[in-house]
């Protein structure tokens, strides 16, 4: 089994749902999801003009090769709706593959570690309450002096992630 650490976002309808569905989806005998980082409210990046944001950061263990993952993450992302229309516009869910083990990975349809991960403090900061002592493999920076340098980015933590009854 690898250790991977998927991003979970969501900034339509019920955001809490979102996320709880998505993880129900994802976890199966070849994904467990071994711990969930606090969930975090963000502003939106990029597109400004849409609602906020929560976002958690899942630690997976898989038997799942990267590509079988993204297989994964893309049909649960569609299985709750998600309409790829507007670039980095509103969607039900997000999920995006941040690591793979110490797998560097650059090819069309999936690059690992997540090629902005580095950029955005709603990943960095969930992911280093999860596991402070990562460290990017490519830039060989740790978690810590990455977040760092995104400080002026609107992030507020929430709390325990608590799933709501569906």
């Amino acid at each position: 089994m690898k250790t991977a650490y998927l991003s979970l976002g969501s900034n339509l309808g019920d955001r809490e749902l979102h996320l709880t569905q998505a993880l129900q989806r994802l976890a199966a005998p070849d994904l467990i999801i071994d711990r969930l980082s606090s969930v975090y409210e963000t502003d939106p990046r990029d597109f400004e003009a849409q609602p906020s944001f929560l976002n958690l950061v899942a630690g997976i263990s898989t038997s799942l090769q990267p590509m079988q993952l993204l297989r994964r993450t893309t049909r649960v992302e569609l299985a709750l709706g998600r309409k790829r229309t507007v670039r980095n516009g509103p969607r039900t869910i997000d999920i995006d593959i941040l690591s793979f083990g110490r797998f560097v990975i650059d090819s069309a349809p999936l690059t690992v570690p997540h090629p902005r991960l580095q950029q955005r403090r709603f990943v960095l900061e969930p992911l280093a309450e999860l596991d402070p002592e990562w460290v990017h493999p490519v830039t060989k920076q740790s978690v810590g002096d990455l977040l760092a340098a995104v400080r002026n980015q609107g992030v507020r933590r929430l709390g325990a992630f608590k799933p709501p009854h569906d």
